[in-house]
């Protein structure tokens, strides 16, 4: 009977703890995240005070904390081949990196982390600089955590993505795989995530999280520290966390069903159908129930975006700032519906997979430069900063918390709806132009298109919107204009 007991407390709680992390805590009027890819740390404060802030982002995902091998020619993804929890980057210092978590809570930008549980480097070759006696790859020994050989899982090759236990317990394209299951190596991990969390940072992304059985990452969030109640968070605030499980959808051994339970996961599946549709190889019409009947979990379950650093280089379907028009298109549709908490990518300019981020002849990485437009240079791409992508951020804040109504399409690729009575978006991805009379359901009156341009000093910089006593209005996105998209919404009346 006592055991029975225990294991319906058990499940009772697991059953308690299904939604504990799947709350951003973003600050009020905040929603959104993005993902400053290879930023600086000072640089990250920076824009989380001077634009993220202001413009009304919710938070920044992050790169990596963990101290990383360093690889010849300096790729990006040596920052995915830890060698140990120390907090040194080439994004900063560990002093560098509370001081920008505290200034971004400042300005109500929260900040997750993109931590590095499933593995360490496996990656010896071609490695040079400092740091490297820290770890000797080859004897799986890391002296700086300290791990050894008995806290991996038994060399093998991830083969068969049919085998669950292939797929979690051998390793992925060589990283040396952790054994989770082990009360040391939980320690470890926890330690490190605790650390982050006394810090102020809001929550975690889990890189590669189908790689390691969702039982043992259950424990290991359920022993992480409450958010700091001194850096904004609400009382007894549990971290956000969302995993890494790429599926779209097909029948591999290991599934996106098994992760939701412990947290939010990553919505491959979103990304993928987004990019098909805008790309044209779905009608729009389509979006009318988009969701959950497409095969997505539940809307607090989910993660979105539409393209991430693995997919801009692993995945020619996917959309991304290279495909500039329809790429602002499937990012405003994201950030116009209410499904998922979206992910802006905000990227650097690269010609070939490996190329690391804009970096100088010792390969330290430069501070992106801002331009008069707000735009980005110095081989930054800067997505986030695009005025139809950061105006499309405050749209989604100023109808917070309404529905989809009022949806209309052309039986084809021309569609619209409304956010309550707060907000109006229309998109042609059609080869004609799109040119008529449409509900708004927004009060009478003049708005400014927060695509074309936006509302400054009483005026419009870019098209204006009149919106009739019926709340009809002239709707025109001719199939040559410079963007697919017209969005206005009650912030942005004359």
């Amino acid at each position: 009977m006592l055991k029975i007991a225990s294991l319906l407390l058990g499940l009772l709680a697991l059953s308690a703890g299904d939604s504990i992390h799947k709350d951003p805590h973003f600050k009020p009027g905040h929603d959104a995240m993005v993902h400053l890819f290879e930023w600086k740390w000072n640089d990250i404060a920076k824009e989380c005070e001077q634009f993220l802030g202001p413009m009304g982002f919710g938070g920044v995902q992050v790169s990596p904390l963990q101290e990383n091998l360093v690889i010849n020619n300096r790729p990006w993804w040596e920052r995915y081949q830890p060698i140990s929890y120390i907090w040194t980057t080439r994004s900063g210092s560990r002093e560098e990196f509370i001081n920008m978590v505290a200034r971004c809570n400042k300005v109500g930008v929260r900040i997750y982390v993109d931590a590095i549980l499933n593995h360490m480097s496996g990656n010896w070759q071609n490695a040079h600089g400092t740091g490297n006696s820290r770890a000797d790859t080859n004897s799986l020994s890391y002296p700086a955590v300290p791990y050894t050989a008995q806290n991996f899982h038994k060399p093998c090759a991830i083969n068969n993505y049919n085998d669950a236990v292939n797929v979690r317990n051998c390793e992925l394209t060589g990283l040396h795989d952790l054994d989770q299951s082990q009360e040391y190596v939980r320690n470890k991990l926890v330690d490190f995530m605790n650390a982050a969390i006394d810090v102020g940072v809001a929550g975690f992304r889990i890189d590669a999280a189908k790689h390691m059985w969702p039982a043992d990452l259950n424990v290991i969030y359920s022993r992480l520290h409450n958010l700091k109640t001194e850096h904004g968070f609400p009382a007894n605030a549990r971290p956000y966390i969302f995993q890494e499980v790429i599926d779209y959808g097909g029948k591999e051994a290991v599934s996106k069903h098994e992760y939701n339970s412990n947290a939010a996961v990553i919505e491959f599946k979103y990304a993928g159908e987004l990019s098909n549709a805008f790309r044209g190889n779905n009608l729009l019409k389509w979006f009318v129930n988009w969701g959950e009947k497409w095969g997505l979990l539940p809307s607090g379950d989910s993660l979105v975006f539409v393209d991430n650093h693995d997919t801009q280089r692993d995945n020619p379907q996917i959309l991304t700032y290279k495909n500039a028009k329809i790429y602002k298109m499937a990012v405003a549709f994201m950030l116009a519906h209410p499904f998922g908490t979206p992910r802006v990518m905000s990227s650097f300019d690269f010609q070939s997979k490996d190329q690391g981020p804009p970096q100088d002849g010792n390969g330290n990485i430069n501070s992106p430069t801002i331009k008069d437009d707000n735009s980005c240079g110095g081989g930054w791409i800067c997505e986030h900063r695009w005025r139809q992508i950061y105006n499309m951020v405050r749209f989604r804040n100023t109808v917070k918390g309404t529905d989809v109504n009022n949806w209309w399409d052309n039986g084809s690729n021309q569609i619209a709806f409304c956010r309550g009575n707060a907000g109006f978006v229309a998109f042609n991805a059609d080869q004609y132009d799109l040119n008529t009379n449409l509900k708004t359901c927004l009060p009478a009156g003049q708005y400014c298109d927060v695509i074309s341009g936006s509302l400054q000093n009483g005026k419009c910089t870019g098209k204006t919107v009149n919106v009739q006593q019926n709340g009809e209005a002239r709707i025109e996105i001719p199939k040559g204009a410079d963007d697919g998209v017209l969005a206005i919404h009650v912030g942005a009346k004359l």
